[in-house]
């Protein structure tokens, strides 16, 4: 105790004494204890022979001693890891044989394809293990690899030490005969040869540790965790025995002191090339299934995030760039999970609100034992009436997966009740043994009349799709906007990589989603906005400022345009909007121009150029000019107001910067 008062406190209360006296106890004793997630000890003889083990209730046993001691022992720890991908593979190579007879083995596949190549350095990664990031596609296109083996450095070089150190560009600029490839001694050139002459893998610290210092692969292995670890001690006695080993090779000191300060620079950047040949192999997999079977591949990858709305639009828009259409849900065509048919990808079941893996199954074995379902009482009859219920009939008419019959959504939404009851009475009659009189001769036909009434609106349907499969399948609500979205950022950009945008301005169009409005502690509003547009979706949030200026058109299904820094994070990622306005405006319909000159853009030459474009193009929709730097605002005369056009607001733009005119 380093307190006098505290010390004296220690020594004259015995409740204070004890309560130290235990805490001192239990101080660096672990609290509770916990099982790795993909940790395996593996030992030659029963394990309890080595370690203390305990019962983990389904996990069965787990060993009482941590992976160091458990190191230390010698037993041999292995980490296996279950990824997403290989069961994307598994159904892809599923979808292959049912598809086109083919069965696929991916261990013989050839190691140079061209087509799995060519898309990886064309930056086609969508998909692809890995390689999906914006950084690392950058990384693979500058690399254009011909063989499966130049994906094996990217796992170790797309990492923030050598990509803050410069080994990328040096090795890239190696590779592509750019910089000229150099070893220190030629000894290191059958090590090092792969590699351009750059030290990347934790294998080749030990190779030159070995061939040059004449280490065991043991030794030479406790030299790179010392040299990983930076223990200035160790390094001293391993740079000796290196420098002395070197020698006895023929080297000089100078050289061994050469090679060892690359070897201590290198090893804090140093990766395993197993760990990285492995999941290169599985890169180099999954390219080759986008390339040769594209529909299949993304059909599997789909289904992987059929419950991600962010990742599943991703892989969607990925689909149109390579002219594939997906399709909505069918119950005539649909499989529980996405499907490829004719070439193109339909829609799954499984992802239908309210349609559950019961009544998916019944639907599909019905199907495929008896023939299509050629209308809603035909499908009722046959579908077991304890999954048929009025949610379901109404999910899948509302989704667009009743398309296929002759009458319209709005039609079938009429029928469906009087059809579920229809079918539930003769599944009913028929457990009990009830047969019509004329049920030998012919089988009932019971008719149930359609009404005579107008289809959905399109904008309803699409409401409706969204909302139970969580996409616009028929269309999109931004289709008529393809004019006023063009050159704006795309949303999906930030599904991938939020990171890399962090800090940015962008502005984007989008529709709102949803809209959560709030009180902050200064009692004034602001909202929380979920703006989504063809590629993605992001929160925005629009603090007082923003949210009184915008307030007129923050509702749902408002189509706006938005201004804002990109804030992204471990807990994800939002923008904060500086400004929200309609991405289409009826100039027409102007009642006001505000015309912003920004401190920045404040200048006699900018006033003078706007006031000439204004006097050469008066309109008569009244006009305000805010001067931001000092805090005024000017009401200009009838001969300098403003006709608001698209034209005429991009020259003041060119004047005073984007989103400097604003229309009310």
């Amino acid at each position: 105790l380093q307190g006098k008062d505290l010390k004296a406190l220690y020594e004259s209360d015995s409740n204070v004494k004890e309560l130290f006296d235990f805490g001192k106890k239990l101080e660096g004793i672990a609290r509770n204890s916990s099982t790795h997630a993909a940790g395996v000890v593996i030992s030659a003889d029963p394990l309890d022979d080595h370690v203390p083990v305990q019962n983990a209730n389904d996990e069965g046993f787990v060993t009482q001693y941590d992976k160091d001691n458990i190191e230390e022992l010698g037993l041999l720890k292995m980490d296996f890891l279950g990824l997403r991908t290989l069961t994307v593979m598994g159904d892809a190579l599923k979808l292959i044989k049912a598809n086109r007879g083919i069965d696929l083995d991916l261990d013989a596949i050839p190691l140079d394809d061209a087509a799995a190549c060519d898309i990886l350095t064309k930056g086609d990664t969508s998909g692809v293990f890995q390689l999906e990031s914006e950084g690392i596609t950058k990384l693979v296109m500058d690399l254009r690899p011909e063989h499966f083996e130049d994906l094996i450095p990217l796992v170790a070089l797309y990492r923030p030490g050598p990509l803050g150190s410069g080994m990328v560009a040096d090795f890239i600029d190696r590779r592509h005969g750019k910089k000229e490839v150099t070893y220190l001694h030629p000894i290191l050139e059958p090590i090092l040869k792969d590699t351009f002459g750059v030290i990347l893998y934790q294998e080749q610290v030990m190779q030159i540790a070995s061939a040059m210092g004449g280490f065991s692969l043991g030794q030479a292995d406790l030299m790179r965790r010392a040299m990983g670890k930076k223990k200035e001690s160790v390094l001293k006695a391993q740079r000796e025995s290196f420098i002395q080993g070197s020698v006895a090779n023929g080297i000089t000191e100078s050289v061994a002191n050469e090679v060892f300060d690359l070897l201590v620079y290198f090893a804090g950047y140093g990766f395993n090339k197993s760990h990285s040949a492995a999941y290169a192999y599985i890169a180099y997999q999954t390219a080759y299934l986008k390339a040769h079977y594209f529909p299949e591949f993304m059909a599997a990858t789909m289904t992987s995030f059929m419950q991600n709305m962010q990742k599943l639009t991703y892989y969607i828009n990925s689909c149109k760039k390579h002219n594939v259409k997906v399709l909505g849900p069918d119950i005539n065509y649909s499989e529980r999970s996405f499907a490829v048919q004719d070439d193109a990808i339909r829609f799954g079941l499984g992802g239908i609100k309210n349609v559950g893996d019961n009544a998916i199954d019944r639907l599909i074995r019905e199907r495929n034992e008896h023939g299509l379902y050629t209308d809603i009482v035909d499908f009722c009859k046959r579908v077991d009436n304890r999954v048929v219920n009025k949610r379901l009939l109404e999910s899948l008419i509302r989704c667009g997966a009743m398309d296929g019959f002759q009458e319209n959504r709005n039609q079938l939404l009429h029928m469906y009740e009087s059809a579920q009851a229809v079918g539930a009475k003769e599944q009913k009659d028929a457990a009990m043994g009830t047969m019509s009189l004329f049920g030998d001769m012919e089988e009932s036909v019971e008719f149930i009349p359609v009404p005579n009434v107008e289809d959905l609106s399109e904008d309803d349907k699409l409401k409706d799709e969204k909302e139970y499969t969580g996409f616009y399948i028929t269309g999109h609500p931004l289709q008529g906007y393809a004019k006023e979205l063009e050159g704006l950022f795309e949303l999906g950009a930030l599904v991938e990589n939020p990171e890399q945008y962090d800090g940015q301005t962008i502005t984007f169009g989008g529709l709102i989603e949803n809209k959560s409005d709030r009180m902050t502690k200064r009692n004034e509003l602001m909202s929380i906005l979920r703006i989504e547009d063809y590629s993605g979706a992001a929160n925005v949030v629009a603090f007082p400022k923003v949210f009184s200026q915008s307030q007129q058109f923050l509702a749902v299904d408002m189509i706006v345009k938005v201004k804002g820094r990109v804030d992204a994070d471990e807990k994800g990622v939002q923008i904060i909007a500086d400004r929200i306005t309609p991405l289409k405006v009826n100039y027409g319909q102007a009642k006001q121009v505000a015309i912003h000159i920004y401190s920045q853009y404040d200048t006699p030459e900018n006033s003078e150029a706007l006031k000439r474009l204004l006097t050469n193009t008066a309109g008569s929709v009244p006009t305000s000019l805010y001067l931001h730097r000092q805090r005024k605002r000017i009401n200009l005369p009838p001969n300098m107001c403003f006709d608001p056009s698209d034209e005429s607001i991009k020259a003041i733009e060119a004047i005073l910067g984007e989103g400097s005119v604003e229309v009310q």
